[in-house]
């Protein structure tokens, strides 16, 4: 008998430990453990790596990251009640389960982790696209980790995706996409959880690159993309002038219109205007 057969159906353990989900804590569990171990599997080779978990609550997603392979999983879960749950993983994989009880905003995952690292969550709804924007956001790169897989709300999923000229595009495409290989690999029905979201779910996979897509200064990029974004309704050239006095011969420089609005702009003219701003 493997290690997760072991273990108690997870609707026992919640029962046993009495783990209803909080909202405040944007909890919504996955007790299907073949979906868990279908979203493990989409995290790719865990074999030789370590594994940041955020949010695994009584340990579904856990215990799917064990089975396929992973060297070492670090669980972060800032919900006490659930440890019980997770100990008992822990026990049935000695020395290969390490569990924090924190909150994953402030806790450094690095003092615990060893190279190659791999990050797999069920993200709480409430952190999740924080925790995406600081790991695709690190002040150096390439980041501690090789790839990212994360599930979202549906909508959130559809942005980190999005190509120019949809309403889903914006800065958490392009900062995902300058940096990263991102795509959907599983939708999710409300019903696969517990209790059931009001929305869909989809689990996004991101590779990281190992130099950005074009060239650009981080902190340039991400001005320039954020108040384009923040005025989207607006063009460019009214939009960026808290940016730059000279916003429009940036803009021409770039090859950019003036009078096109962000949502029309790709990644590689935002990268060209970010050029332009910091040679300025």
């Amino acid at each position: 008998m493997s290690a997760i057969d072991s273990l108690p159906p997870l609707r026992e353990v919640i029962a046993t430990h009495q783990l209803s989900a909080q909202k405040s804590l944007g909890q919504n569990f996955l007790l299907d453990l073949n979906l868990t171990a279908k979203i493990a599997r989409k995290a790719g080779d865990l074999s030789g790596c370590d594994v940041l978990e955020i949010g695994p609550g009584p340990g579904g997603l856990t215990r799917g990251l064990l089975a396929e392979g992973a060297r070492r999983v670090l669980a972060v879960e800032k919900d006490p009640r659930c440890m019980p749950a997770l100990e008992e993983i822990a026990a049935a994989y000695p020395g290969q389960l390490h569990v924090i009880n924190g909150d994953a905003l402030e806790v450094n995952p690095l003092e615990f982790l060893t190279p190659p690292v791999r990050v797999a969550a069920n993200l709480p709804y409430n952190v999740g696209t924080e925790l995406l924007v600081r790991w695709l956001t690190p002040k150096e790169w390439p980041p501690f980790w090789q790839s990212l897989t994360l599930m979202f709300q549906k909508e959130v999923a559809e942005r980190i995706v999005a190509e120019p000229g949809s309403k889903a595009y914006g800065r958490l495409a392009l900062l995902s996409q300058w940096r990263a290989d991102a795509q959907i690999v599983l939708h999710l029905p409300p019903g696969a959880f517990t209790p059931p979201p009001k929305v869909n779910s989809a689990v996004v996979h991101l590779t990281a690159l190992t130099e950005p897509r074009y060239p650009a200064d981080a902190a340039t990029l991400s001005r320039v993309v954020a108040a384009a974004f923040n005025q989207r309704r607006k063009m460019l050239r009214s939009s960026l002038k808290s940016v730059s006095p000279e916003i429009e011969d940036h803009l021409n420089a770039a090859g950019i219109p003036p009078t096109e609005r962000a949502e029309q702009v790709g990644l590689e003219a935002f990268c060209a205007l970010a050029r332009s701003l910091k040679k300025a």
